[in-house]
């Protein structure tokens, strides 16, 4: 405790089976008068959001739906839904899915009280004001959007995912409720599990991380890495839903405070360019750059390998942490993720522009345990070939 710190979290947080019938009241409580739902066409051809549709109803309010969100959304689709904010005249944003509605919801919601572009906002607290109040539901347990103050959107003319952070884009409420996650596919179940391990593994690894910090983390750790293949293997085991749900949300706010590393600023350019999903983006490179990264933290790696209940007695730090790589290595064997970036179409070609979009995020590349060069990104990425 030798610094200053800040915690900061989504103020309110309802959480349990059933929970999405609550979203009218909710929603009444935050003076809403008509919402505007942000989702997707494959969410709305799902049934998912019915019951959000008969909750507002039932507490007679008004709404609009704006289903044009993408996969990996480009920033210019916030234009879009805030053209029909502002025709719809709603005082209350609703967004429900994956990181994607969720990014657009809450990055629309800021935009409807700020002037400008939404490109101008990139980078961190440079948002002027609050915009509309926001209510998260995220449909898998993976993103923790739903309580952190970052939206990341595509910029396709530099090939980069770009972020923004603002206390702003904290939602007035997360909603989270398991069973709307019970009809998820094994693939996408794997790969939203993962990219929450990852984000609970970077949190507890940062540089910014605290005392508060380390324990949602460590505990993010223990109920994904303890759930995931059951909730792959089965999706419907709504204990196992629940446990993934609840250790996404832990690793959000782990993260939202001490901040994500390197796996992530790898994975933004290969996700960028050649639209690997953002999930199978950070699985493909996790291994690699934890292995670069041990050096700069054994101590915390080596508990990662107790995270992971595995036994570490008599072993010294090196061989532990080493043991946590070897184990996230046989987990994405299990969840049949893909391993190598040549499945994408990477070449060794591709990989100096990779490494040098690497090098441009360094919002995140601050918060990495061990110091990263050119070189290092350029030797990284050839060994996930």
């Amino acid at each position: 405790m030798n610094k200053i710190t800040l915690f900061r979290t989504t103020p309110r947080i309802v959480m349990g089976p059933g929970a999405i019938g609550q979203i009218g009241q909710e929603a009444f409580n935050l003076s809403g008068k008509k919402a505007l739902i942000v989702t997707d066409k494959g969410l709305i051809g799902a049934g998912l959001i019915q019951p959000v549709e008969k909750s507002l109803k039932s507490s007679r309010i008004k709404y609009a739906v704006f289903d044009a969100v993408e996969p990996d959304p480009r920033y210019e689709i916030v234009a879009e839904c805030l053209e029909q904010i502002h025709r719809e005249k709603v005082n209350l944003i609703i967004g429900i899915g994956g990181g994607s509605p969720i990014d657009i919801a809450k990055t629309s919601a800021i935009m409807a009280a700020n002037k400008g572009t939404i490109a101008e906002y990139f980078g961190i607290d440079l948002v002027p004001k609050p915009g509309l109040p926001t209510i998260i539901v995220p449909t898998t347990a993976g993103t923790g959007s739903e309580v952190t103050p970052i939206a990341i959107l595509s910029d396709e003319s530099e090939k980069l995912k770009k972020g923004i952070v603002s206390p702003y884009l904290f939602p007035a409420l997360a909603l989270l409720d398991p069973e709307l996650t019970l009809g998820l596919p094994p693939q996408i179940t794997a790969a939203t599990g993962m990219d929450a391990l990852i984000h609970a593994l970077e949190a507890y690894t940062s540089v910014n991380a605290t005392q508060i910090t380390d324990l949602l983390a460590f505990r993010a750790i223990e109920m994904l890495y303890e759930n995931i293949r059951t909730a792959y293997a089965n999706g419907n085991d709504l204990g196992a839903r629940s446990k993934m749900l609840e250790g996404s949300l832990l690793a959000g706010m782990a993260f939202a405070n001490a901040g994500v590393t390197a796996v992530h600023a790898f994975a933004y350019p290969i996700g960028a360019e050649f639209h690997i999903p953002h999930g199978i983006a950070n699985t493909l490179m996790l291994p690699h750059v934890i292995r670069f990264n041990l050096l700069g933290n054994l101590p915390k790696f080596a508990q990662i390998a107790k995270a992971f209940s595995l036994s570490t007695e008599g072993l010294d730090e090196l061989r532990a942490a080493e043991m946590s790589v070897e184990a996230i290595e046989r987990l994405t064997e299990d969840l049949r993720v893909p391993r190598n970036l040549a499945e994408f179409g990477v070449t060794e070609g591709d990989i100096p522009r990779l490494a040098e979009g690497v090098m441009k995020v360094t919002r995140l590349l601050a918060n990495n345990p061990r110091i990263m060069t050119l070189e290092d990104a350029k030797e990284i990425y050839k060994r996930a070939l």
